[in-house]
């Protein structure tokens, strides 16, 4: 779940991110002191956030302009105005938004907004195996990749699970140091590229973050055998034996833990 808070006070949006994660402790928040910077950020990096907590009255475009905009690029996200001025409500519901409380947030506020959100249905995942070759299916069929190296920086996040790095940590990790970092990091924003293309072309581009400089993955929408045994699934934990991505050599390390992970249970 993605959560975006939006508030021009540093005090209010402080005490509304600890109220989000309190009550979402698991969600994905991005906080912003300007609506502008919101709506850049969600439109340069194709977010989708589920929902939206935001102030009305802020420098720049405020919160209505913000509903408005936003209902354009991101039609699905609940918004819900978090104000301390209740003469706003009628405008706020004339722009769509589907709640309106008074400051402060509060958890059991966050929790009763989200407990609004409809249930979203079950998505199809990308299948993607780490137990031997590294692969990816979809649809039952192996996904194609154009470069083989595009290919490998999707196993390298999927071996991250969601954690972020930026493109020198790819040609680290993945190809060592090089002489000539300028052209490595362009071949890696190529390949970046390439990864955003593919997956786009099955309709799971969300499936890849890009936030300014970093790149990650969102593990929650892959059915991943590494994530499984991580969780304590019996079936991939009875999968495994010894082999993880082995077409790649800079996974031996994970190889080792995954099998002293295994011994252990």
């Amino acid at each position: 779940m993605l959560i975006i808070a939006v508030d021009n006070d540093p005090t209010m949006l402080r005490d509304a991110e600890q109220a989000i994660r309190k009550a979402e402790p698991e969600a994905e928040l991005m906080c912003f002191g300007l609506a502008d910077d919101a709506l850049e950020a969600i439109r340069a990096q194709a977010l989708s956030p589920d929902i939206v907590f935001s102030d009305i009255e802020m420098p720049g475009i405020n919160g209505l302009e913000f509903a408005v905009a936003l209902r354009t690029v991101s039609p699905d996200t609940r918004i819900v105005f978090v104000t301390t001025l209740s003469e706003y409500a009628l405008d706020a519901f004339q722009v769509r938004a589907q709640g309106y409380v008074l400051k402060p947030l509060t958890p059991e506020l966050v929790r009763a907004e989200l407990e609004a959100l409809p249930s979203a249905p079950q998505r199809e995942r990308l299948r993607v195996q780490c137990f031997g070759f590294f692969e990816v299916f979809w649809k039952g069929e192996p996904l194609i990749f154009a470069r083989r190296q595009t290919k490998e920086l999707f196993a390298y996040l999927v071996n991250r699970k969601g954690a972020s790095c930026t493109a020198e940590e790819v040609i680290s990790a993945l190809w060592g140091d090089t002489e000539d970092l300028k052209n490595a990091k362009h071949r890696v924003r190529n390949f970046i590229s390439d990864l955003k293309e593919t997956l786009k072309g099955i309709g799971m581009e969300d499936v890849l973050i890009r936030r300014g400089q970093n790149i990650a993955i969102r593990p929650e929408l892959l059915d991943c055998d590494y994530y499984r045994m991580l969780d304590r699934d019996m079936e991939a934990i009875k999968a495994y034996r010894g082999e993880y991505m082995t077409n790649y050599s800079w996974a031996e390390p994970m190889a080792g833990a995954l099998h002293f992970r295994d011994k252990s249970q």
